[in-house]
């Protein structure tokens, strides 16, 4: 079954906050090239967790108007 638009970025805004926590880890280790590297993962995330964000909120615009 195919997911949501809505869990679909919820699941990336997930994604996005493990990659963060786990690239701080990484820097805390003085491993900062997986830490840039997991940031970048995280930055990934988050901006197509937004682009889903944007088009749910642009689906939703329409149908709150039809009153």
């Amino acid at each position: 079954m195919p997911q949501s638009l809505h869990d679909r970025a919820a699941e990336l805004h997930n994604l996005a906050a493990h990659a963060h926590a786990a690239a701080a880890v990484a820097h805390q280790k003085g491993d900062h090239r997986t830490a840039h590297e997991l940031s970048q993962k995280a930055h990934e995330h988050s901006t197509v967790a937004h682009q889903h964000s944007v088009e749910l909120k642009t689906q939703a615009e329409p149908a709150s108007h039809s009153d």
